[in-house]
């Protein structure tokens, strides 16, 4: 089983590496980081991980995933990345994302008419791609899989897993993992956070949030003018 991940510039690492620590456990899996070339790739706190192998040199995957970051929003305007990604999903058993992943992939062309998640603070955006908005922690829509944000991708990735393989190796992997989250606060999601405190994460964000929205509605009117 070839499972990728797209590791660009400025992606938030969890994104990418708490889905990859749990497929690495999966038997007989092989877990590919992507990017254009195998130069270290700085992600947004300025970690610095290698790609595994190249658009060029990527196997046909069973499993595509894109993860999110800043570094989203160039990518949802860069044609080698969308294509490679087009060109992947046309034969990957599942196509995924983790948070603003979800961004790159309706970018595509790839989630047009499916249900799917994103991290909150920009799950709107997916409706400008005629995408289904969903505030879930993970979303199944036929092989599209699509987790919230940062966090979530263990548990889209345990998820894909247990559908994948079974429920039992997907516990198994959980237990391995001594994933039995505890936060030290309620509150890490707008359905459970005080609204006081929601609101005033939004203005904050929304500085950040804005350019990202002018890029999903940049993208979105130009998909729009080649259909």
């Amino acid at each position: 089983m070839n499972i990728g991940l797209l590791l660009f510039p400025k992606l938030t690492l969890l994104d990418l590496v708490g889905p990859a620590e749990v497929f690495a456990r999966v038997p007989g899996a092989k877990v590919h980081l992507i990017w254009k070339n195998r130069d270290p790739v700085a992600t947004v706190n300025a970690h610095e991980m290698r790609p595994t192998v190249t658009f060029a040199e990527c196997p046909q995957l069973d499993v595509l995933c894109v993860p999110g970051g800043p570094g989203q929003m160039d990518l949802m305007e860069d044609e080698a990345t969308l294509a490679f990604l087009r060109a992947q999903a046309a034969g990957a058993k599942w196509v995924t994302s983790v948070c603003t992943g979800s961004l790159i992939l309706a970018a595509a062309g790839l989630l047009t008419g499916y249900r799917a998640a994103c991290h909150w603070a920009s799950l709107d955006q997916l409706a400008l791609f005629d995408v289904v908005p969903v505030a879930e922690r993970v979303v199944f829509d036929r092989n599209r899989v699509t987790g919230g944000g940062v966090t979530a991708g263990i548990d889209f990735a345990l998820s894909l897993v247990a559908k994948m393989r079974g429920e039992e190796l997907a516990r198994a992997i959980q237990l391995s993992m001594e994933y039995d989250p505890a936060p030290p606060f309620p509150g890490g999601s707008p359905k459970s956070a005080a609204p006081e405190l929601v609101a005033d994460m939004r203005q904050r964000m929304e500085p950040f949030i804005a350019p990202r929205r002018a890029v999903s509605e940049r993208v979105a009117a130009g998909l729009r003018g080649r259909s």
